[in-house]
């Protein structure tokens, strides 16, 4: 049996010697490939699933490729990653391109033609589209929930939407024109919180840019005209901010700001100026949150107060009283649910937005506070909670502390008792974050009357899916630089089923105890072949290894 080479160079032309069709290479194609194609026009629709492949036309080459009149995309990217340079798409049964968990980069194509949006992306891996022309689609480009870059491209003559972006999505899409769009320009809803700047949107049927259901973009040097609705408007509930944009021969309002909607506007380009939430350290921060699998309550709830604290910065600085800030929170939730995770990334954004000086992380537990006799326990907490000063404090298992939950009589509980004064005390200068199990969360609120009245907010964290924590796992492979067969995910989906109803379930903690014993049974494996093994024997995860680990 012969394998293909990783990373190999495989031509498509119609000539001896050369594959004659873009899914003839495909079948060689092995992960890093990269498909030259000749000039020519190719008939054909392409499916990927998991593979990581480059499509390029040959320097100089005019290359089309026609999917007219499949119900199905041009090209479908499940998984794995797909680039697409110089290449002429045509369609119009469904999308040019459809991207979904894909790593998705498009450079210098031209697409026509697409029932629905002609690029379609979906899931949370960042993408890249850039030097592109889209045109006589129904939609240009949606992008549902995914980070990346949309830069210099052109979207035109488009029945509906040109840009669509939501469902938390969050790139930078910069220097586009959207023109000729029977409905809006771009379209931002759904907690999207795009970064837009330099780009160009004329003749609109509606609004040049709409935001909805809680969108908040930042607009940078944008420009606006002939729109038959207004030029940007913002819905209630939106926030974001626009700076240094232009707006002219639209509806009136040219600007629409809804009353609830918390967006700012300045006329000056520096967005420093007006406070926008969108500079590069807060945007950072929200798309390692976002890249977190799962926990969308979690997400929106941390949004929810990025905003809630980045429009009293905004009032602060228009002089404008604030109430009193107060950051402690409450993660309530089994082991393993992602907790201490977003609690550090709580702490960054707490300093990217200068609530905070620093934003360090201090984890503890009973065991950092508790003294070993009366005043000892006291002196502890007193101490760590210096240290955590302008930062997180982070308690995990708090329940712990209370005296319904801990043990060594009321040692807990003096660390409660010294606490409580202190969260008051220094509200402004550090986060007490408290987590641990729904139910007991309740005794440690209740292990003292003031308690329950320090804390803003309890963040509810619910259990990973079997398909979460599924995608948890292909994580952990592929940052070890492992190849897990696709084969073994319905082994892994259904043994994720069958623990999730286990009394200890541990959600991503068991995902990871699994992986470490797939990787053993992989090494007991390899040992048993009487010879070294070759590179790409130690990356391969096996089926029969995931079976042996998950029987354990």
């Amino acid at each position: 049996m012969t394998t293909s080479t990783p990373g190999r160079v495989l031509l498509v032309a119609r000539r001896p010697g050369a594959y004659p069709t873009i899914g003839d290479a495909l079948t060689d194609a092995s992960d890093g490939s990269v498909i030259t194609i000749e000039g020519g026009e190719y008939a054909e629709t392409i499916e990927l699933n998991g593979l990581r492949v480059t499509l390029a036309a040959a320097d100089g080459a005019t290359v089309i490729i026609d999917g007219r009149g499949a119900d199905r995309p041009v090209f479908r990217a499940i998984g794995g990653s797909l680039a697409l340079k110089g290449i002429e798409i045509l369609a119009d049964g469904s999308s040019a391109i459809r991207a979904d968990d894909a790593e998705l980069t498009v450079r210098r194509c031209t697409i026509s033609g697409a029932r629905g949006p002609a690029i379609a992306i979906r899931g949370t891996t960042a993408f890249t589209v850039t030097g592109c022309v889209i045109s006589g689609a129904e939609q240009g480009i949606l992008v549902d929930g995914a980070p990346g870059r949309l830069e210099d491209t052109t979207v035109e003559d488009i029945l509906g939407d040109g840009i669509t972006l939501g469902q938390g999505a969050d790139p930078v899409v910069r220097d586009c024109a959207v023109s000729g769009c029977g409905l809006r320009g771009m379209y931002v809803y759904q907690y999207a919180r795009p970064v837009i700047e330099g780009c160009v949107i004329s003749h609109t049927g509606h609004e040049g840019i709409a935001v909805a259901h809680h969108g908040a973009p930042v607009l940078r040097r944008c420009s606006v005209t002939d729109a038959r609705g207004s030029g940007i408007a913002f819905a209630s509930g939106c926030g974001g901010a626009i700076s240094a944009c232009r707006v002219e021969n639209t509806a009136e309002p040219g600007i629409s700001i809804a009353e609830g909607a918390t967006a700012t506007f300045s006329e000056t380009a520096d967005p420093a100026d007006s406070g926008a939430v969108g500079d590069e350290a807060l945007d950072e921060m929200l798309g390692e949150l976002d890249a977190m699998i799962g926990l969308p309550g979690v997400k929106e709830e941390v949004r929810a107060l990025v905003d809630e604290l980045q429009v009293n910065e905004w009032r602060r600085r228009a002089g404008l009283p604030i109430g009193a800030a107060g950051h402690h929170l409450i993660f309530a939730g089994a082991p393993g649910t992602g907790k201490t995770t977003v609690a550090r990334i709580y702490g960054k954004l707490l300093k990217a937005l200068g609530v905070l000086p620093h934003g360090q992380f201090h984890e503890v537990s009973r065991r950092d506070l508790v003294g070993q006799y009366i005043g000892h326990t006291a002196e502890k907490t007193a101490t760590v909670f210096e240290e955590a000063k302008g930062g997180v404090l982070f308690i995990d298992e708090a329940y712990t502390l209370s005296r319904l939950a801990g043990s060594g009589g009321d040692f807990g509980q003096e660390a409660i008792d010294t606490l409580v004064p202190l969260m008051e005390e220094h509200r402004d200068e550090v986060a007490v974050i408290v987590a641990g199990y729904t139910g007991e969360m309740v005794d440690f609120l209740a292990a003292n009357p003031g308690l329950a009245s320090r804390f803003g907010k309890t963040i509810e964290f619910e259990n990973y899916s079997p398909e979460e924590l599924l995608a948890i796992f292909g994580r952990m492979a592929s940052a070890g630089d492992y190849d897990l067969d696709p084969g073994a995910c319905p082994v892994l989906a259904d043994h994720f089923r069958l623990i999730s109803a286990d009394l200890n379930f541990g959600n991503a903690r068991d995902a990871r105890r699994l992986f470490e014993k797939v990787r053993k049974a992989q090494s007991q494996r390899l040992r048993l072949l009487g010879r070294m093994p070759v590179v790409e024997e130690l990356r391969e995860l096996h089926v029969a290894d995931v079976v042996v680990a998950t029987a354990r």
